[in-house]
Order: structure tokens, then sequence, then C-alpha cells
């Protein structure tokens, strides 16, 4: 079984500039995933794409085996993701020669993950034989109790509904808040498809506590308090 994991991170932030490369506790956001990936021991090969030479020159600097160049088109703010993560493997299997059989991408704003959830989210994958893996945490609010959207005339409805009155939050069905730390793939299924949804995806549950997804300075600060706190546990 071959393995890559990449790290894709864009140069232009809007809401926390310059996060990717930005220190925390003492080092770029993005040493952290690579890290953690390091750590695992499941990858055969580790690449960071990217359209800035600053963050070419952290991830180099912390060990990745490859750094990708990402081109301008995929570097806009309109840009998808997975279009991305195939640009940054096939170039890896260019260099290498080698063709992969399962690709894993981690966020470079979710710092938080363990090492236990790229081993677990690889072995779901691996161990079902589904697409693909995406994980998440548990929705604070639920489509079919609190979460509410507006009709065309501004009327307020819940987002879904079951075919009964749903009074109690635990009643309703489990939902989760993707929380974009971790995509696993097979081969196939990143290649062939546009969507990160398949008819067999899976989740891999991660806890609240390790789903923040740095997006705005208070995101930034939450990691920071938590990391932190966790540092203090060591």
């Amino acid at each position: 079984m071959r393995r890559i994991c990449t790290i894709c991170a864009r140069g232009g932030s809007k809401g926390v500039k310059g996060k990717n490369i930005r220190p925390l506790l003492g080092k770029p956001l993005i040493a952290y995933s690579i890290e953690q990936a390091r750590s695992s021991g499941l990858f055969d090969f580790l690449a960071v794409s990217s359209d800035s030479e600053l963050i070419l020159e952290a991830a180099a600097k912390y060990g990745v085996d490859y750094c990708i160049k990402r081109p301008d088109e995929l570097a806009t703010d309109q840009a998808a993701k997975l279009p991305v993560i195939q640009h940054c493997v096939r170039q890896v299997e260019e260099l290498t020669g080698v063709t992969f059989d399962t690709i894993v991408d981690l966020d470079a704003t979710s710092p938080l993950r363990a090492v236990f959830d790229i081993i677990e989210s690889v072995k779901l994958l691996e161990t079902r034989q589904v697409s693909n893996i995406i994980t998440g945490a548990p929705a604070r609010r639920s489509p079919y109790f609190n979460l509410v959207e507006l009709d065309s005339e501004g009327f307020v409805k819940l987002s879904k509904k079951t075919g009964s009155q749903i009074v109690r939050r635990q009643d309703a069905p489990k939902c989760f808040d993707m929380n974009a730390s971790i995509y696993v793939w097979k081969r196939p299924a990143l290649f062939n498809g546009s969507s990160v949804f398949n008819n067999d995806t899976l989740l891999f549950e991660m806890p609240e506590e390790r789903s923040v997804d740095i997006d705005s300075e208070l995101d930034f600060k939450i990691v920071e308090l938590l990391m932190s706190e966790r540092r203090e546990f060591e």
C-alpha cells in the first residue's frame, strides 16, 4: 500500500493574514500538520502545495519531501481544493514514478488534530474499502431542532423536518459539523470525482476540542489557548 500526505496552504488568507506560517507557540502553523503526518509513520512521501514561496520555504525547513508550486489558476479565491490536491499528487507521482493507493490531505489550519485521528481515518478507509473518509465533530445545532432558515418571504422555519415533531434535541438524527481536518481517498475516487461526497463516503468522528479550524482571529486565539493547556498536561 503506497500512501502520500498532502498539505495545501495558500498564501492569500483573508480572515487571518499569513495564517499558514504565523507563529503558534513558537512554530509556524503549518509545522504542526507536517509533524503530525511524520509522526503517524504512514506515508511514503509528504508534500506541501502552495503559491507562496514563504510557505514552501517553511515547509522545506520542517522536512517535507516535496514542495509543489501551485499554478496561478489554482491559487485564486474561487479555486476549489480538490483540483489542488489532484495537481499536487500528480506532480509527486511524476517526480517519484510511484502511483499512490491512498491519498490523505491534512488542513494546515487544523493543528489540534491528534496523530491518532490520522491513523484511524486511514485505517477506516482501508478496512472498509470505501471511496473516501471525511472528518467531523458532533454539531452544536441540529437542522431538525434548532437550526433555522428564512423562506422567500422572510419567515423562519426549521431547516429540515422529519415525519413527526421533535421536542428534544437528543431525539433528532445525529448530525456533524465537517471540520475539514483530514480527508482520505482511494486514488480512483480522488481523480474520478468532483466532490468530497460519494455514495459510500464515511465520517470519522473527532471531538470538538480537536476540531477547531482557524478561519478568524478568534479561532486563532482559541487554538492557542487549547494548545497551551494541552502542553501544561504533557
